[in-house]
Parts: C-alpha cells; sequence; structure tokens
C-alpha cells in the first residue's frame, strides 16, 4: 500500500478552478473519479488528515499511487466528465449502482404481419409499441400471462411459428387457447392485428370499453342458457381486473416520472426508484452500493442521476420529471443535462406536498427495507470473505493482499476440442466481465500441461504488451514467446487496457505438473515475483511450485472454501465452452463429405442449427432459410444424414431373442 504523502502534489500545483480528478493505483488502474468546484480545496482534504478519514476512504488513498487532473470550464462540463470517466473506468471506490441489466419492457411488433407479444430490453425499435418499464421481469411475465387468457396474440419466435406454419400444427399455448394460433390460419391476418390493437389499448390504460364489451358477451351468454361461455367471459373479465389491480393508478394519468429515495448509514447507501407512466407504478427498482466517504442525499441523487440516464441509450426513456428527496448544488445543470439527452425539457425538483410527497414517502420506505434486509443478508458473507483472503494470504506467506485473484482451467474430451478458461475474483466475489476463453490448438493441445503453459502465456503476453504501449517498464526476461500471437493496438490507453492489471494469485486447476508448467510460463516472460498455486482435485491440496509435498488446508477452512469456489467456477466456465466448441465440430464434421457443400457454406448451416440434431428435424424449406443454401442443396443434406443413420442402423449388432 502506498503512502499519501509520496504521491501527494505541492499545494502550488494544484488549480483552483473547478475540475474532475482520478486517483491511479501503482497498475495504472483508475480507482476513483471525483469533481469539485475548487480542484486545490478538494483534493487537499484527502492529504491533510489522513488518519481521519473515512474507512473507504483512507483505503482509497493507501491503494492509489498518484492523482491527476482535468480543469473544465462549467459545473455542465464538469458532470459530463465524471460520468465520462466513471463508465469509462467503472473504478472500484466510486459509489456504483451495480446493476448491468437494461429495463425490461413489454412490446408488441405492430411492424410484422403477425404482431408478437414479448418481454423486450435494450433500444426501441420503429414499428414496435412499448409499455414499460417494468421490474421486475417476473412482474411482466405474469401480467402476459394473463393478458393472453383475454387476448391470445401470439407469443412464439420466428422460429416456432415458421416449424408450426410448415407442420400444420400449432405449438402448446395453440392447444391451451393462449395463442390464437394464426400459424395454421385458425385467425386471418387483419383480425389477429385486431386483437393486438386491443391488446394494446388495455397496456395504455384503455380497459374500460373492452371490459364493458366482455361484461355484456357474459350477460348475453347467460340469457342464452350458455354457461359455459358465460363463465369463460367471467374469468376474462376476473383476468383483467387482476392486471389492473397490479396496475393501479396512484397519480393522475398524464404522470410521467421517476421517484428516487435513499437510506444510508456510514457505509453503505441504498436506492430505489418507482418508475411512474400514465400515472401507474409500471416497475420499482432497487440499488445497494458502498460509499467512500461521508455523502448525502444530495450527492447520492448527483451519483444516481448521472449513471441510470447515463447509460440509457433510448433517450425516450428519461421521463419528464424526476422527483427526489434533495436537490444537489448544481442541480440545474443536471437538469439541462437530462434535457439535453432527451431532446425535451426535464424537471429535476423536490416535491413538497401531495400524492407525488407522499408516494416518495413510500419509496423511502423501500429503500430502508432493502438496507435493513441487505444488512442482514451480507453482514456475515462480508466477514466470511475478508477473513477467507487474509487466512490464505496467511496460508501462502504472501506480502500483498489478494484484491485479484485469476484462475485457470483446461478442457477437453480425450485431446479433442481442447479448451481453456480464465475466472477472476475480486475483493472475493466473482467479475464476470473479465472472464475470458482460449481454444487451443496445434502442438499446445497434445496435454494438459502444455494447453496450461499456452493460455497462462497468452494471458500475460497480453499483459505485457499493453505495458509496452503505455510506457511502462517491462520485465527484462519478456521475450515474445513462440506459436503466441498477440494483437496490435494502435492506440492503447493506459484507462481502457483490459490485461494491464495483474492478479495477485494465480490459480490452475490441478496438481504439481499445472502449477510447475503455469510457473515455467510466468518466468520465461519475466513474471518471477506472481505467486502461483493448483489446487488438486482428488484430495483438495493446495500445490507450490517446486515443491514435492502439498499444503494442506484444514477441511473447515474458509481459505479453502474460496479456492474450491474459484475453482469450480473455472470449471464451469470450461465445461460451458468445450461443448459448445464440440457441438459446433460435431455439425461440421457430419456435414464434410455433402456434395457441393463448401467450407462457408457448411458454417452457415452450423450457425444456423447449432446441432446436428436440430439439422435433422428440420425440413428442406427451413434448412433452405439459411443464406447460399437453395433447395437442391438443403435435399442434399437431409439426405446426406438420412442415409448415415441408415449405415449406423445397419452396422449395429443384432438383438439376441
Amino acid at each position: 500500500m502506498a503512502d499519501p504523502s509520496s504521491y501527494r502534489p505541492k499545494p502550488g500545483e494544484i488549480p483552483t478552478q473547478p475540475g474532475v480528478y482520478r486517483f491511479i493505483d501503482p497498475h495504472g488502474r483508475v480507482v476513483y473519479v471525483g469533481k469539485a468546484k475548487n480542484l486545490r480545496s478538494r483534493l487537499n482534504s484527502y492529504f491533510a488528515r489522513v488518519s481521519s478519514l473515512p474507512p473507504k476512504t483512507y483505503a482509497m488513498v493507501h491503494a492509489a499511487s498518484t492523482v491527476e487532473w482535468t480543469v473544465v470550464g462549467s459545473e455542465l462540463e464538469a458532470i459530463q466528465l465524471e460520468y465520462t470517466w466513471i463508465k469509462q473506468h467503472t473504478p472500484r471506490f466510486n459509489i456504483m449502482y451495480r446493476d448491468d441489466k437494461s429495463y425490461p419492457y413489454l412490446a408488441v411488433t405492430m411492424n410484422e404481419k403477425f404482431p408478437r407479444v414479448q418481454v423486450m430490453r435494450g433500444d426501441k425499435k420503429p414499428g414496435v409499441k412499448y409499455f414499460g418499464p417494468f421490474h421486475p421481469a417476473k412482474a411482466i411475465r405474469e401480467t402476459v400471462d394473463t393478458m393472453l387468457r383475454v387476448f391470445p396474440v401470439r407469443s412464439c419466435s420466428a422460429g416456432v411459428f415458421k416449424r408450426a406454419e410448415a407442420s400444420g400444427r400449432p405449438c402448446l399455448l395453440g392447444y391451451i387457447d393462449k395463442c390464437a394460433a394464426p400459424c395454421v390460419g385458425n385467425i386471418s391476418p387483419e383480425d389477429h392485428r385486431a386483437l393486438a390493437q386491443e391488446f394494446c389499448d388495455v397496456m395504455a390504460g384503455r380497459a374500460e370499453p373492452h371490459m364493458r364489451r366482455i361484461e355484456k358477451r357474459m350477460k348475453d351468454a347467460v340469457a342464452e342458457l350458455r354457461y359455459e361461455d358465460a363463465a369463460r367471459h367471467r374469468d376474462d373479465l376476473e383476468a383483467l381486473r387482476r392486471v389492473f389491480e397490479r396496475n393501479a393508478v396512484v397519480l393522475s394519468e398524464d404522470t410521467e416520472a421517476d421517484l428516487f429515495a435513499f437510506a444510508q448509514d456510514e457505509l453503505e447507501a441504498s436506492a430505489q426508484v418507482f418508475h411512474i407512466r400514465q400515472g401507474r407504478i409500471r416497475g420499482q427498482r432497487g440499488w445497494i452500493s458502498e460509499k467512500v466517504e461521508d455523502i448525502d442525499d444530495a450527492g447520492l441523487v448527483e451519483q444516481l442521476v448521472l449513471q441510470v440516464y447515463g447509460s440509457i441509450a433510448d433517450t425516450e426513456r428519461i421521463p419528464r420529471e424526476v422527483l427526489v428527496p434533495a436537490l444537489p448544488e448544481n442541480h440545474q445543470e443536471l437538469s439541462d443535462w437530462l434535457s439535453e439527452r432527451r431532446g425535451a425539457r426535464v424537471s429535476l425538483r423536490v416535491p413538497q406536498r401531495g400524492d407525488k410527497a407522499a408516494l416518495l414517502g413510500t419509496v423511502k420506505e423501500n429503500a430502508e427495507q432493502a438496507l435493513t434486509l441487505h444488512k442482514a443478508r451480507r453482514s456475515s458473507d462480508i466477514t466470511t470473505r475478508s477473513a477467507a483472503l487474509r487466512e490464505l494470504q496467511d496460508a501462502l506467506e504472501l506480502s500483498e493482499p489478494l484484491m485479484r485473484i485469476e484462475c485457470f482451467d483446461i478442457s477437453h474430451t480425450g485431446g479433442r476440442n481442447v479448451v481453456g478458461s480464465m475466472v477472476v475474483l475480486e475483493d472475493g466475489l466473482p467479475k464476470k466481465k473479465d472472464y475470458r476463453r482460449f481454444s487451443i490448438r496445434g502442438e499446445a493441445a497434445r496435454d494438459d500441461t502444455s494447453a496450461m503453459r499456452d493460455v497462462i502465456t497468452r494471458r500475460f503476453s497480453r499483459y505485457l504488451k499493453e505495458l509496452e504501449a503505455a510506457g511502462d517498464p517491462v520485465p527484462e526476461a519478456h521475450a515474445e514467446p513462440e506459436g503466441v500471437t498477440v494483437k496490435e493496438s494502435t492506440v492503447v490507453e493506459r484507462e481502457s487496457q483490459k490485461f494491464a492489471y495483474p492478479p495477485s494469485l494465480v490459480v490452475v486447476d490441478g496438481g504439481q505438473p499445472q502449477v510447475n508448467a503455469a510457473r515455467a510460463a510466468l518466468d520465461a516472460m519475466g513474471l518471477e515475483d506472481m505467486p502461483v498455486v493448483g489446487l488438486a482435485k482428488r484430495l483438495e491440496e493446495v500445490w507450490l511450485p517446486d515443491d514435492d509435498f502439498p499444503l494442506v488446508l484444514p477441511r473447515s477452512s474458509e481459505a479453502l472454501y474460496m479456492l474450491q469456489r474459484i475453482r469450480d467456477e473455472a470449471h464451469r466456465f470450461a465445461i460451458q465452452y468445450h461443448r459448445s466448441a464440440r457441438s459446433k465440430q460435431m455439425t461440421a464434421s457430419a456435414l464434410d463429405d455433402v456434395p457441393g457443400l463448401g467450407p462457408k457454406r457448411r458454417a452457415a448451416v452450423v450457425a444456423h442449427f447449432g446441432s446436428v440434431a436440430n439439422l435433422k428435424k428440420a425440413t428442406p424449406e427451413q434448412v433452405a432459410e439459411v443464406p447460399g443454401i437453395g433447395l437442391d442443396s438443403a435435399r442434399r443434406i437431409l439426405q446426406h444424414l438420412r442415409a448415415e443413420d441408415a449405415g449406423d442402423e445397419d452396422q449395429s449388432p443384432p438383438v439376441e431373442s
């Protein structure tokens, strides 16, 4: 850990203008981004009394080794630059509302011949009607399931629709009356579109005419003694009422707003949002984040607004009103920034009285309950995780804390389709966006140790290449490994490097041979100081390089549990990739002898169907949908597969009576 006094700027070097600053660790990774109206005053507060800083801030200034800043012309520019850097670098000490999922919307594809109802995420598409956002996704699926009972609009994928159309038989939803089955002509395109429009009307809040019509049908059926039809209409009416109970009107129907509220303690903050559309609560969402410094609700508002709305690609989803419990000092600049992104005026304000203020109180209650529940669930986990990391560090006699652990595994079937995986733990938690997969070929695939050496070499060759590109010192023993090619990039920015942050510990799945192979690969690149261990499956022994006897951790050891978890995760990730590679290879090899089918068209068929089993179930017309495949070629492909099946049956041993 660095001493903050070793990199503290001289007071006269720091300007007094507004700007954005970054704390950077010894590996060049940005660990914190902040902004200030007066850079000198703000930065000096980090170095004046280090011992009195909050725990997270104390850890941050000791994890960093330098601080950089950029002067800007206005508060709005500072907001934009701060958001850009937070999004680019994802600093580990910033308040991060860690939820990379986009909002789920209910979509009706009115741009298709037969409109489809589905749950969609991501950017909006022209011609598609959207309702939402909804959260959680389970709520929207329950709504769809209920609505399809009354308005049986198509909800199947294009592939299912085409197969039903070709076979003349509807799917299960058609048989249970949750789809009008346009695929087999049970309803005309015009009537199905009208049904989809009724679905949209109800979801938009215009349900009364449809409910009155269903009620009239029910009464007519009773008058004509058609009691089964009357009961069905009664159930449809009840289903619609259930949908609207879930989406009760809480504000005036022209209200389009997001309401944010917070609850916090010294270490963590809980944020909740209610999405109000057409006056109804369409969704609810929550985040829990660790705090780096003492921050009030106004500061939390600023960070949350930047992260939530800055990551929305479709700016139409920014509402007309954003209601918050407190306004930050730069609320006018934030409002201008939101308005600029939306292309229309956005009001950022605190509701003082009335229904909106009461609803904001409900949002705050949800935030408080979420924080209480989170602390109850996570307190033991955080304690256990920290103890496991400390115990593992002590057991391996390492001087540096285990901030990042990388684990490698090899998977294959009898030496074929050899693949490798890399999974990452940071602060004892999986960091899935840093996971990597490796396809291993040639001499490197001859055995497990060669494959392990190849994977380690490729991962750390990229690390060294990025150090070189950034102008950082590279170990003198580094030489380009034979047979390993690392793609050069013309510009490698220091902060956007993917592999330039080295692990505190390398773990390999295996015993002494795999550990020695990994150690040899690292030594060949001049990385002698990087620790390596292996975890053998048979007795769960921890192997160290060049040691004849393993390190045996107690069976109840939290350190051993952590090693087992990362080893099992690496194995799962490798197996997943291996199965995918094996499936594609088997499909491709089955098509090798088809006359007139070259490598490109063979690859296109493989990508389209994914497996031999799926391909065999297809009709010639479905195979002909693959780009570059005509109907004659499709027939030849299927005839070839059927001939192979017939040959296999002929060669099978006879069944004894």
